[in-house]
């Protein structure tokens, strides 16, 4: 009903004198191929953006594509001109290094998993107070034992919304007392891409099924994302 997602790890070898291991994640529609997969591309030996990078040129090359199958011949473009696309990332990073600090960072997404919530009230209170003053917008989501914060805006606030989560008392131990949350695991950071649909306010939602919970990304446009680090949670 949902497509299919895979992961296919590949290692592109003789570039920068080093070999790259590149992680890539495929979502493929129930239309496909008439529609484009989702991709998401990750590696230790390239920078965030240089990643962003990759997965725009391989999209690029996936509407070339349209109306047969296309991964294989996406894994064998990317084997082949992935030195030139990581040469061309470095020239715009160069040339972006000019323009000013407020339009160099953009819009910026982060997704975190908590363990747990002794004093839920409050904490979701505190949780809504903090998008509110940093004009962050996004879900805070509750399915089962499972708890997920979703925000989208400036990068500067993002940073400092991490700060917060990790600096300030906004819950209480096994005896009561308040303390830091130290139980909280950034699962992504990266920068919103134009497929991404912007949240508009901040919002606290439960979901009785795990197929409500993926509605939610999908309607964002966010299917990678939720294939990626959500099933992985229910283990």
């Amino acid at each position: 009903m949902h497509g299919i997602s895979f992961r296919i790890q590949i290692c592109v070898k003789e570039l920068l004198a080093t070999d790259v291991l590149l992680k890539l994640l495929f979502h493929l529609p129930v239309n496909y191929p008439s529609t484009v997969p989702d991709i998401s591309v990750n590696s230790d030996q390239l920078t965030r953006a240089q990643c962003v990078e990759v997965k725009d040129k391989l999209l690029e090359q996936a509407k070339k594509h349209l109306s047969e199958p296309m991964v294989h011949d996406l894994i064998l473009w990317l084997q082949q001109h992935l030195q030139d696309v990581i040469k061309q990332s470095a020239a715009v990073s160069n040339e972006k290094t000019t323009l000013s600090k407020g339009t160099e960072d953009g819009i910026w997404m982060l997704l975190l998993h908590l363990d747990h919530m002794r004093a839920k009230a409050k904490y979701v209170k505190t949780l809504e107070k903090w998008a509110s003053n940093l004009r962050l917008t996004g879900r805070l989501m509750f399915i089962g034992k499972i708890i997920l914060i979703l925000l989208q805006g400036d990068r500067s606030s993002i940073k400092e919304y991490l700060i917060l989560q990790k600096t300030s008392k906004v819950d209480v131990d096994s005896s009561g007392k308040k303390c830091k949350e130290k139980m909280m695991s950034v699962l992504c950071e990266t920068e919103v891409q134009s497929q991404h649909k912007r949240f508009q306010t901040f919002e606290v939602k439960e979901y009785s099924t795990l197929e409500e919970l993926q509605k939610e990304f999908e309607t964002a446009g966010l299917t990678a994302l939720f294939s990626e680090f959500v099933p992985p949670l229910l283990k």
